[in-house]
């Protein structure tokens, strides 16, 4: 299996998410396969481990009473959802999903570089906490994150 490795995140944070207190990359070599930002998105979040659907629909209980969004909720976005995230942007080589809630805005980075013998995915996460919920939020969600970005971009691979 091909290893995902963390990265120093090479996007322009600035123009992504000004002001954003956290960012990390994470990447994945596919070889020569052919694959869009979006491709790759979905095989992330939508054929991910089921052990992050759990997650993901235990962060959806504990949330619901403070008020912060959960799966399907928010405006709707330009590019639909792929799975409870937005699509911000998009274009073969790059999607940016995320969103703008009380606590803290959120985007993801899908980039898919590299020669044609050698493709890679690069998956970056920016935050930008707006009050004290949020800096207690991004604490909580911490040591999960990196598991979770893990397992997500290994199914890249397993799908490819």
């Amino acid at each position: 299996m091909t290893p995902v490795r963390e990265v120093t995140p090479e996007v322009d944070a600035d123009a992504l998410l000004a002001g954003a207190q956290f960012i990390d990359a994470y990447r994945v070599a596919i070889g020569r396969k052919a694959l869009t930002a979006r491709e790759a998105c979905v095989r992330m979040v939508l054929h991910g481990p089921r052990w992050i659907d759990a997650l993901i629909r235990l962060r959806n209980i504990l949330v619901t009473p403070f008020g912060l969004k959960t799966s399907g909720e928010g405006a709707p976005a330009p590019g639909g959802l792929i799975g409870l995230f937005p699509v911000v942007s998009e274009t073969p080589e790059r999607l940016v999903a995320g969103f703008d809630d009380y606590h803290l805005d959120f985007r993801l980075v899908v980039d898919v570089a590299g020669d044609p013998a050698q493709k890679q995915v690069t998956s970056t996460t920016l935050v930008r906490t707006h009050n004290l919920l949020g800096r207690i939020y991004l604490t909580l969600i911490m040591p999960f994150h990196k598991l979770v970005v893990r397992g997500m971009m290994g199914r890249i691979v397993e799908a490819v």
